[in-house]
């Protein structure tokens, strides 16, 4: 028996105004996977996150979410079910890092109602597993660009939805912890059996940790498939005009790819 497609986009196009970005997009995504998003920039990569989010709507053609069209949803329900880590977070206010995070519960909390239990514990485990627990009582404003972005990735985990959007989420991050919040992710995605959809520049990190990906030139889809069957040579060179090679890296345990400079 064949698995619904958790998203499927039938011939979506966007454009800001004269100009289209997104062109003739088809494909489906299925549940439980971890999908890289990749390209070079410009390529259309945060306009279709946010026509996955929402956030836009397509200026032709269609986007199914489990089933139903995308449209249809109102935003609190989808924000039961997506959590967006964007590429830049701007907050004007004097709030602590550990009311930022909570903000992820905000979905999930009746209208006038305070946090309960449960919320409060989804905080404090999701602060422990990023390393953010000592700086909870610090003001967001204190904080270095990394450690915010670590934050802001603690606030979409506390939101606890089965699909996670990341828009280069760790572009900001040095490598230690670029790789401990994508294997915090991973580990979830095989535990909960949710999705991740991630923009990701660092092709090494979509092949050590994307299942899938998804590659995107000029605002098309170029390929979709298993990671090792996308990030080829030829199409690396095709795409991005860079030569490169394949490897498993008995370090890591990983796939890699070796780059010509």
């Amino acid at each position: 028996m064949k698995m619904a497609a958790l998203f499927e986009l039938h011939n979506v196009s966007y454009a800001y105004g004269a100009k289209t970005v997104l062109s003739d997009l088809s494909f489906n995504l299925q549940k439980g996977l971890f999908y890289g998003l990749a390209g070079p920039n410009g390529s259309g990569k945060t306009t279709l996150l946010d026509l996955l989010l929402g956030n836009k709507e397509t200026a032709g053609g269609e986007i199914k979410f489990n089933g139903r069209e995308l449209r249809t949803y109102r935003c609190r329900e989808l924000a039961r079910e997506i959590a967006l880590v964007p590429q830049e977070f701007k907050i004007n206010f004097d709030f602590t890092v550990r009311e930022v995070v909570m903000m992820g519960r905000h979905p999930h909390i009746p209208r006038f109602a305070n946090p309960d239990l449960t919320d409060l514990r989804i905080v404090e485990q999701v602060m422990a597993e990023l390393g953010i627990t000592e700086l909870k009582d610090r003001l967001l404003t204190q904080l270095s660009g990394g450690e915010k972005q670590r934050v802001i990735v603690a606030r979409a985990l506390a939101q606890d939805t089965p699909v996670l959007i990341l828009d280069e989420a760790t572009a900001s991050l040095d490598i230690h912890h670029s790789i401990k919040i994508l294997r915090t992710i991973k580990n979830l995605v095989q535990s909960r059996g949710g999705t991740v959809i991630a923009a990701i520049h660092d092709l090494n990190l979509a092949a050590a940790y994307c299942d899938a990906v998804i590659m995107l030139n000029k605002g098309r889809k170029v390929k979709i498939g298993a990671t090792d069957e996308t990030l080829t040579p030829e199409l690396i060179n095709d795409i991005f005009g860079v030569a490169s090679r394949p490897y498993f890296d008995d370090f890591s345990g990983v796939r890699q790819v070796a780059f010509k400079y």
